[in-house]
């Protein structure tokens, strides 16, 4: 199998072009109409379109890699089609059918097979966009969408090997509010966090942790990750009550912390308090993977946490991850397909 021929040492997470991507439409019923693989490059938009005008618009981050079996595997993929169909259905877009969400990021990652790295350099990211692409000039759903899936050869989130956040909380922004849309993955989430996140950056900090919009005492996630904290052998995860995106690692996580390490797990209201006290705290995504945090800024007072390192459960958490993400560990979840 050909492989491009590109640094992949110096590859970044980063936009790093491919051959192809795919577009496809709705008709005016709503349904959608056969797509097709084009070339990589800009599209063409309404400037009245829903998304342009409204933020109608949601995405998903997913990952190929190229595996210790010499194959191309995707972890969970039908979990990201129902995600992306259950925030679809909430900012009132057409979902995309499972089959279909599954059969083409199968096709575009085919069609650019040779820009998955080699098996621990990397992987080919792979974002699916849903967007309301019509023109609407009244605060409503558009009359037409677009459904596009383009791909990245990207290097590891940390260069230089993975190495503790230095997190900053805020009670000065909220990422999302109870009953809005922060267990959607909707483009306006994201947007929300940037502001903060600079401010943050300015002064040092990695990143933002939030606070729960109706009680700060809680914590909720960082700007684009879901947090852990472990005590002892207990593991908690803020719970999922409308204003936390449901996210994939974080779920496998949790099932890979009760049923490999014997950790008990708890989906719960996580008090920062007890965040700031825990013996172990980190994050998840797709990006990330499993991240340890090092220090977490409240109040003008800083925190340590595990002497600012990387604990045994966090470390034993990403390697099982990655193992079974790169099938070098047996999956025995049922967790992975091949292209």
């Amino acid at each position: 199998m050909k492989i491009q021929n590109l640094d992949w040492d110096q590859l970044g997470f980063n936009v790093n072009p491919s051959r192809s991507m795919f577009i496809a439409e709705t008709d005016e019923d709503g349904n959608w109409k056969p797509g097709k693989i084009v070339p990589y490059g800009n599209i063409s938009i309404s400037p009245a379109s829903g998304v342009l005008n409204y933020g109608q618009g949601i995405f998903e981050g997913i990952k190929a890699f190229r595996s210790a079996k010499d194959r191309i595997v995707f972890f969970r993929l039908e979990e990201n089609a129902k995600r992306f169909a259950a925030s679809a259905a909430r900012v009132v877009m057409p979902p995309v059918p499972q089959q279909l969400f599954i059969d083409t990021i199968h096709e575009v990652v085919k069609a650019n097979e040779d820009y998955v790295p080699p098996i621990g350099r990397g992987a080919l990211y792979i974002r699916p966009l849903l967007c309301g692409s019509g023109p609407v000039l009244g605060v409503s759903p558009a009359p037409s969408y677009s459904f596009i899936v383009f791909v990245s050869p990207v290097g590891p989130y940390f260069k230089g090997g993975v190495k503790p956040l230095n997190l900053l909380v805020t009670k000065d922004y909220h990422r999302a509010a109870p009953k809005g849309i922060g267990n959607a993955k909707a483009i306006g989430n994201y947007s929300a966090s940037l502001y903060p996140q600079r401010l943050a950056k300015a002064r040092g900090y990695d990143e933002v942790i939030y606070l729960n919009a109706a009680n700060e005492k809680f914590v909720e996630e960082v700007g684009s990750a879901n947090l852990f904290s472990l005590k002892g052998k207990v593991l908690k995860t803020p719970r999922l009550a409308g204003s936390i995106l449901p996210g994939i690692t974080r779920m496998s996580v949790l099932r890979l912390a009760k049923d490999k390490l014997g950790l008990k797990v708890e989906e719960t209201d996580l008090e920062l308090e007890e965040m700031l006290t825990a013996d172990e705290v980190f994050c998840t995504g797709t990006a990330v993977v499993v991240c340890p945090i090092g220090r977490i800024a409240f109040d003008a007072e800083e925190h340590v946490i595990n002497q600012n390192k990387m604990g045994e459960v966090t470390r034993e958490l990403r390697n099982l991850l990655t193992g079974i993400q790169t099938e070098r560990t047996p999956d025995e979840f049922g967790w992975i397909t091949s292209l």
